[in-house]
């Protein structure tokens, strides 16, 4: 490929990750012939604006371009398949809907579009039942693998519920707000995605 100035390789970068969803740092960089030091440079904006997020060796789309809808099957932070047991759903201002995968992507969504949220639910996991996120209690931190995004985090309507749970296969269970707070340290000590 002949050399793009970095204006371009951005507005290239941007219309591929729209596409795939999905890009390798080492992939960019040779695809473009530069660093993957610089591919790092070119995506921080991306990142910053809340689009992209990072994952292991490379990075994925958050929020589609404006105006695009939103693939319902697919998670809106890490593109996993919608699993209908785990499903945290946010409605959003102008009857937008988004769905995520489970608890980990939905919280760090809700944290992110913040005001653009006019309500969130997600399912009990053990009832199946509906819940208002913000009234819900997460467990995390425990033994038990539901094979979805890292740090794990399940549902629960009822904190006594959420504490048996707790009891049986370890953890720790806290309100919306510690949860939130939890994963945001969690990412921002990592600085990997939900999916590493």
């Amino acid at each position: 490929m002949r050399s793009v100035l970095r204006v371009e390789r951005q507005k290239l970068i941007q219309e591929l990750v729209q596409t795939r969803r999905n890009l390798k740092i080492s992939d960019l960089s040779h695809m473009f012939g530069v660093s993957e030091m610089t591919i790092h440079r070119d995506i921080k904006p991306l990142i910053e604006q809340g689009m992209v997020m990072k994952t292991y060796g490379g990075f994925t789309l958050i929020r589609p371009e404006p105006g695009k809808d939103v693939d319902r099957d697919e998670c809106v932070y890490c593109s996993r398949k919608i699993d209908d047991r785990l499903v945290y759903r946010l409605v959003l201002t102008e009857n937008r809907v988004e769905n995520a995968c489970c608890g980990h992507c939905g919280l760090l969504r809700h944290h992110q579009l913040q005001d653009e949220v006019v309500q969130a639910i997600c399912f009990d996991f053990f009832l199946g039942t509906t819940i208002t996120a913000s009234h819900a209690w997460y467990v995390m931190d425990t033994l038990v693998d539901i094979r979805c995004c890292q740090p794990q985090v399940l549902t629960f309507e009822h904190k006594e519920y959420a504490e048996g749970f707790v009891q049986g296969f370890g953890g720790s269970v806290l309100s919306f707000e510690q949860a939130v707070q939890h994963l945001q340290s969690k990412t921002t000590v990592k600085n990997q995605g939900c999916c590493d």
